[in-house]
This record gives C-alpha cells, sequence and structure tokens, in this order.
C-alpha cells in the first residue's frame, strides 16, 4: 500500500481480489477496527505491544484488553498515551481515536492544540507531553 493509504484508490473492480490479498495485514477488518489498526501500526513501526504499554504508563495486561476489545475505557486520555508511546502522527491519533469511537483531537480545543502540537512535534515521551499540557496551563494526561 502505499504510505499515504491512498492505493486503494487506483484499484480498478477487477483488481479488487488480488488487491485485498495482497493488503490483508494492513487492512482493518470489520469486526475489530480498533484492534487491528492498532496492531498493524505498532508492527509497522517496529515496536512491540508490550514496549508500547510500558512507555504509555498503561500496565500489559490492561494494554492487552484494551487493544483486543475484551476491556473499554471511555477515557480518551488512555487511547492518547497509546498513540503517543506507538510514536503514531496527528493524523494516526485521530484515526486511532475514531476508531475506537472517539472524537478526533480537535483544532477548536486548546488542550487538543497542545496534544497535536506535541505529536507533530515527535514529543513522544507521555511525562514530557504532561509537563508541556502544564506549561500551557491545560490538564495533564490521566492515568490509566
Amino acid at each position: 500500500m502505499k504510505e499515504t493509504g491512498n492505493a486503494w484508490e487506483d484499484v480498478r473492480p477487477e483488481e479488487l481480489p488480488a488487491f485485498l490479498r495482497e493488503h490483508a495485514g494492513e487492512l482493518i477488518g470489520p469486526e475489530h477496527p480498533f484492534a487491528d489498526y492498532m496492531r498493524a501500526k505498532i508492527r509497522q513501526k517496529g515496536l512491540l505491544q508490550q514496549e508500547v504499554f510500558l512507555a504509555a504508563d498503561v500496565s500489559e495486561n490492561y494494554g492487552y484488553k484494551l487493544i483486543s476489545g475484551e476491556k473499554h475505557t471511555v477515557r480518551r486520555d488512555v487511547i492518547v498515551r497509546l498513540c503517543l508511546a506507538a510514536r503514531f502522527c496527528a493524523e494516526e491519533t485521530d484515526e486511532a481515536l475514531m476508531l475506537y469511537g472517539m472524537a478526533p483531537l480537535h483544532p477548536r480545543f486548546a488542550r487538543d492544540v497542545v496534544l497535536r502540537t506535541a505529536v507533530r512535534a515527535r514529543m513522544y515521551d507521555v511525562q514530557r507531553v504532561n509537563e508541556l499540557l502544564a506549561e500551557c496551563g491545560q490538564a495533564p494526561l490521566t492515568d490509566p
């Protein structure tokens, strides 16, 4: 798939079966879209899920359950922590949030502007992001 994720736009109908087979590992399934997306992106970045959970300060057990869909959180900060730890860009973070059923980072909310700026600056350390949030008068990312 093209890096932009838009290779599917150039596929003709007769090419679909081959395209779907060729890109099966990159495409999101209908049953667990968030889990499929997270696993694929973490793998694509050469990371291990355990590394992501550690960097996000999320227990391994809880992290696996969140990604698998066994557990659900209503706390958006937990998903943001996972995205930071997985070194997601702003667009990947928004996609993960939406697939989880949460709002993407929005430019009208000051806290989201700080988070998006941190991501764009490749500031993936949760503690450093929390320091930046505090410097900007915003609440830190809540603990899982």
